[in-house]
């Protein structure tokens, strides 16, 4: 009895230790004090009419430039395409009080991890559809082009390529916001090897997965669920790959179109490759950068300052076969 006894004591001590070692998953953001403001400049541009132009050129001077008169603003506001794109917009976001909930929980994480983060303001536009440029962030103001995440199924894509469209979805609309806050924390590796620049695109993933704890990695990469179990089977060949063929420590420029860049596939010039997703180095990035997270103390702000080869190597990162 007594050797049972202290074999359950011994598993119970053990267990504490274990304990007190995991990193903390969930932070408490009761005291994070926040002032979102969001501008439905869609909806006051498109349903306000001409008679009212004067006052929103007053309230959103930057969005009116120089040198337009104001036929071309009326125009717009009458123009069939540009009605349709505003009407699929309402259908979708509704009164877009989901989205003011998903951006007021990414702003209160950004808060709390950089605490003289100031939140922007959040300005809500119609651009035609430049899925280059959905988010943009300009320190207190963040634009968002709300006929970009329709649904990849939606008319209005039907010529786009799938690989573009995918993420044209109202969920993945705070996930690109998360990765505009993120890209400013960053800074410039010091080295332009392979394995700096993947691991470089590691940081950043890391710091989106902080800011949307709630959100699944799948839709933090932006692949299709086929795609992301595709990179966790493949894992162990794909760094294979990488290593005997000398590109982790490469300078090679081409390897960022290839294997970083987006894509509608990453270019092994193998049979495989069809059946690859695109950017699949950021997706390695973020698992090495996991693993030196979960084996070290580090914090998220020490992380992000550290050399990016040192931080491979501190790393411990070791493929498993799934």
């Amino acid at each position: 009895m007594n050797s049972i006894k202290y074999t359950f004591l011994f598993l119970l001590l053990l267990g504490f230790i274990t304990c007190g070692k995991k990193k903390e998953t969930t932070i408490d953001l009761s005291e994070v004090d926040l002032n979102l403001e969001v501008l439905r400049f869609d909806e006051k541009f498109y349903s306000g009419g001409p008679e009212n132009l004067s006052k929103l050129k007053l309230e959103f001077p930057y969005l009116f430039p120089n040198g337009n008169p104001d036929s071309v603003w009326t125009s717009k506001m009458k123009d069939e395409d540009e009605l349709f794109l505003y009407n699929s917009v309402k259908e979708v976001f509704g009164d877009f009080s989901e989205e003011e909930a998903d951006l007021s929980d990414l702003f209160k994480h950004v808060k709390y991890y950089f605490p003289k983060f100031q939140e922007p303001k959040v300005i809500t536009v119609l651009s035609n559809v430049d899925y280059e440029n959905p988010v943009i962030y300009a320190d207190s103001l963040l634009f968002i082009s709300l006929d970009v995440y329709l649904g990849k199924d939606h008319e209005v894509y039907h010529d786009y390529p799938e690989y573009i469209k995918q993420n044209f979805s109202k969920e993945h609309m705070v996930v690109e916001v998360a990765e505009k806050l993120a890209i400013p924390v960053l800074i410039q590796p010091q080295t332009n090897s392979f394995i700096a620049r993947i691991i470089q695109e590691g940081k950043k993933m890391y710091l989106m997965s902080a800011f949307l704890p709630n959100v699944s990695g799948q839709e933090i990469m932006g692949y299709e669920r086929s795609q992301y179990e595709w990179a966790e089977i493949s894992e162990v060949d794909i760094w294979k790959y990488f290593v005997e063929n000398e590109m982790l420590y490469s300078n090679e420029a081409s390897l960022t179109d290839r294997f970083i860049s987006e894509a509608p596939f990453s270019k092994f010039f193998l049979e495989v490759d069809k059946d690859s997703p695109g950017r699949i180095g950021v997706w390695f990035g973020w698992q090495i950068v996991k693993s030196f997270m979960q084996n070290s103390d580090t914090g998220l702000k020490e992380m992000i300052l550290m050399d990016n080869e040192e931080l491979f190597r501190k790393s411990r990162y070791k493929p498993r076969k799934k």
